[in-house]
């Protein structure tokens, strides 16, 4: 506060530090908000990408679009860690890797926020940009609890056909020198297990690609069959340029909802509604796209 004070500086920026106890050692700011920006509002309840916005847009900090608290009273809630899933191979040093993600799945929870980046099943990756999928945000009521809580998530995590930094990322929050907060900037060249992955069994897509194979080339004891061949569906002729038939939407137009419901009630005939129109949004146009 009293460097950007000193500066005369106006809007958001990130300082950063490094700290050692309670010790701290400048490195520099950003005029600009950081990837980490997801902690602070985790733990003190405050948008600060929507802050920045009404600040350019002239209002103060304590009006109430923003209703930014004193700087003495910001609150602090917990512990939050934040995760930034890459298509990174930590075996070879980082290196980004690129192809087409086969399959895409993320956790969530309560306390748990994502910061989608190019994350999607059938997302290609190229070198050409930032190598960032999603940031994983955790927040929980102890620094412990934080850490449990990414670790269920990067578990949960299914991402199949790229390198990624999952397994490397699962190491660190659940190592205990992390944990315990015992570490140093060295800590990732002096702590060989991290680099430890246990074999990926990919279970799910084995059994789609037997699924596929079996359907596509047989398998021995079954009779290939050749697919079925739909007959073309009969639809109605329709003459655009005759009015339509008058009916109950002539009624509802005419005599309004009340005055249809009473025309429905004098009736002594089975009343039948097309829903076709309905049920082709809801579910049927997406199975009967993919049959034929």
């Amino acid at each position: 506060v009293q460097l950007m004070n000193n500066v005369k500086y106006i809007n958001a920026g990130t300082v950063e530090f490094l700290v050692s106890g309670d010790e701290f050692y400048f490195i520099e700011v950003n005029p600009r908000i950081q990837v980490e920006h997801t902690i602070t509002e985790m733990v003190t309840g405050i948008d600060i990408v929507h802050s920045q916005i009404h600040i350019a847009d002239g209002s103060s900090l304590y009006e109430e679009e923003i209703g930014m608290p004193t700087q003495e009273e910001i609150p602090l809630f917990g512990f939050a860690i934040q995760s930034r899933v890459t298509t990174e191979d930590p075996l070879n040093n980082f290196m980004p890797d690129t192809g087409k993600l086969m399959v895409y799945r993320s956790g969530g929870g309560f306390g748990v926020r994502l910061d989608a980046g190019n994350g999607f099943q059938g997302a290609i990756i190229s070198p050409y940009y930032d190598s960032l999928l999603v940031k994983v945000s955790t927040w929980g009521k102890t620094f412990k609890e934080a850490a449990a809580k990414m670790d269920r998530n990067l578990q949960e995590f299914r991402i199949r056909g790229i390198k990624t930094n999952i397994p490397f990322l699962g190491n660190v929050v659940k190592h205990q020198n992390f944990i315990t907060g015992n570490f140093n900037t060295s800590f990732i060249d002096s702590t060989p297990e991290l680099f430890l992955f246990p074999l990926r069994k990919d279970r799910g897509t084995k059994l789609l690609n037997y699924i596929g194979n079996v359907t596509v080339n047989g398998f021995p004891g079954i009779e290939k069959a050749s697919k079925p061949v739909f007959t073309v569906p009969r639809k109605p002729k329709i003459d655009l340029l005759v009015p339509p038939t008058s009916g109950t939407k002539q009624i509802l137009t005419e005599r309004g909802a009340e005055g249809l419901v009473k025309w429905i009630h004098e009736q002594n005939d089975v009343l039948i509604t097309d829903t076709t129109f309905r049920d082709a949004h809801q579910s049927l146009l997406a199975t009967r796209v993919r049959s034929n």
